[in-house]
């Protein structure tokens, strides 16, 4: 799995059908193989687009897509009957007759996690799916998975993906130790806090236009004074460092040993690249350090 992932959450949405092929083709280029979706996304055309546009390169790369959450007219939940509907739907869709990496999307408090794995291990004792893994999960909801995956001997998660950056720290208290712990990989969504992390927004700067949070006031309240202030002590290190905060963002990330892959979303040729470049910064222990002092403390991290 390569360093740097494409996440396709907003394939045949935000981003149309031309820069949709625009954005694999550049991601195959660079050296990027993994690219992850869900049925969901935009009512399960981001699936459609990937197996359209990857075609016979369908081989050469790691496809992970989620079930769980409601798509509309096919249903919704972790239950056996349904996730098997919802992965004969999901392979239609990206025209294949395998899964890479096949994950539940959210926990579902309705349905014992025995049963879901139950029926996972089914397709994978098929040769539909290679592995599978989870998102959104507490430490402890992945102890209980693990717990039943060993009682009743079935597949286990292998990855569990939650949202993690510079601005968002949750997973660091329990999760990331609960995966070392079990040797699972952690894969970051929303590893650039919708676009905060690139340098595109800062203190005292006018906001550029035609960007999501511009666009968008849910994420204008991304724009706090304590995310904006960190955001100028993260660009001064990285500077001082030869590096920009894309880099440090992406870098930071992957110097967890957890971190298996980083799933950064893409709407052209150029992010892609970039994106994939940012990984290169090797961040060692006493940059660590010196970044922790720069963050507050988890339980107090800034919305």
């Amino acid at each position: 799995m390569s360093a740097v992932g494409v996440g396709c959450n907003n394939f045949g949405m935000r981003v149309d059908e031309a820069r949709t092929r625009e954005v694999i083709d550049a991601a195959l280029e660079s050296g990027v193989n993994f690219f992850d979706t869900a049925d969901t996304y935009a009512n399960g055309r981001s699936e459609e687009l990937i197996g359209r546009f990857l075609g016979s390169r369908r081989s050469d790369v790691v496809i992970a897509t989620k079930f769980g959450l409601e798509v509309p007219g096919q249903g919704k939940g972790a239950r056996p009957e349904y996730l098997r509907k919802a992965f004969a739907a999901s392979l239609k869709r990206l025209g294949t007759d395998y899964v890479d990496l096949y994950q539940l999307h959210k926990p579902d408090p309705e349905v014992p996690i025995s049963d879901t794995l139950g029926a996972l291990d089914e397709l994978v004792k098929a040769g539909k799916v290679r592995e599978i893994g989870c998102s959104n999960f507490s430490a402890d909801e992945l102890r209980q998975a693990h717990a039943a995956a060993t009682r009743f001997g079935y597949q286990r998660f292998v990855s569990v993906q939650n949202e993690y950056s510079l601005l968002h720290r949750e997973p660091e208290p329990e999760v990331l130790a609960e995966c070392e712990l079990q040797e699972m990989a952690f894969l970051p969504y929303f590893p650039l806090k919708s676009g905060l992390l690139t340098g595109k927004y800062r203190k005292g700067q006018p906001m550029p236009e035609d960007t999501r949070i511009a666009k968008f006031e849910r994420y204008r309240t991304l724009l706090t004074k304590e995310n904006l202030d960190l955001i100028e002590r993260l660009v001064e290190y990285a500077k001082t460092h030869g590096h920009t905060i894309l880099e440090l963002a992406i870098s930071w990330l992957l110097a967890h040993p957890a971190v298996a892959s980083v799933i950064a979303g893409a709407s052209s040729a150029q992010q892609v690249r970039s994106n994939v470049s940012a990984a290169k910064w090797r961040v060692g222990p006493a940059e660590l350090a010196e970044i922790a002092a720069l963050l507050p403390p988890t339980e107090r991290v800034p919305a």
